[in-house]
């Protein structure tokens, strides 16, 4: 008895807008959790093994072959970029396919690349149309890269001065393309390429590339694809299984995180495999025997 009765006078002692406020506040508590969650985005084997490395400054290689294509690569993590929860920007560069290829795959992914770019989110650089119309004017390869690499460099600085751009991506694809266009010149392809690099460390931005690693297999020295493996922060190599083909696993993947910080100082190298398959809308991701 004397316990409910100090009991009610406690409850009689609070202010009559207490319930109220009180109420308020688990509102807030719970948009804020709500909030975070909605920013967090869903994370798969491959997201893991690139360890945060949408952040800036880290250039990411996407090696394939022609048994099993990287383009799925190219496409999540283009995606990952122009997330919705984010206002990062896109620099893309396209050597293989128009936007409304891109746009018809991304889509089914749930991203709209016509929005994007309307929304100034997306700079589309078609190869494909630009490099006819360079070449009737007379222009070289070397002009037109150098010409290239200074609408790269404005559209980043452009991206960066607005306050709400937090990281610009550029991306290419695919610098094997890239090399015919430069009439087989790898030397104007690295230049081009060590420049882009350059904006990495001083815009903070991140360089993605996709090359095709058995164009070079006939080659003595491979010096294009070992230059861009040394200058990669992340190499992604995606490789067909070597048991062969099978019903529910397309290939696999290397994931190589090179300059991990550890406690000492000191950098090391982390690798991941693991294989995947490509469903019509994503991909799946999982250990070598998981699947049956």
């Amino acid at each position: 008895m004397l316990l409910l009765k100090s009991k009610t006078l406690i409850e009689k002692s609070k202010p009559p807008n207490y319930c109220i406020i009180n109420y308020q506040r688990n509102q807030r508590n719970y948009h804020s959790i709500r909030a975070v969650m909605a920013n967090a985005l869903p994370s798969n084997l491959l997201d893991e093994s690139l360890g945060g490395s949408s952040g800036g400054g880290r250039m990411i290689l996407v090696e394939d072959c022609v048994e099993t294509s990287g383009a799925f690569v190219v496409h999540h993590l283009l995606k990952r970029a122009l997330n919705s929860h984010s206002s990062d920007a896109v620099v893309f560069l396209s050597f293989s396919h128009p936007l409304s290829h891109y746009d018809r795959v991304l889509r089914k992914m749930g991203c709209n690349l016509s929005v994007q770019r309307d929304n100034k989110r997306l700079l589309f650089l078609d190869m494909l149309a630009l490099d006819h119309l360079d070449r009737n004017r007379g222009k070289t390869s070397e002009d037109i890269l150098i010409a290239l690499y200074g609408e790269i460099q404005k559209a980043v600085e452009i991206s960066r001065s607005h306050e709400a751009r937090h990281h610009i991506t550029v991306v290419i694809d695919d610098v094997s393309l890239m090399e015919v266009d430069a009439n087989g010149s790898s030397d104007l392809v690295l230049d081009f390429l060590r420049y882009c690099c350059s904006l990495t460390a001083q815009f903070g931005c991140s360089l993605i590339a996709l090359n095709h690693g058995d164009v070079y297999s006939t080659v003595d020295q491979p010096n294009l694809l070992l230059q861009l493996e040394y200058l990669a922060d992340i190499v992604i190599k995606i490789e067909p299984l070597a048991t062969g083909l099978a019903k529910d696993v397309h290939g696999q993947l290397t994931v190589t995180n090179r300059n991990l910080r550890v406690d000492s100082g000191k950098s090391r190298s982390r690798i991941h495999n693991f294989q995947f398959r490509i469903k019509d809308n994503s991909v799946e991701y999982f250990y070598p025997g998981s699947k049956t």
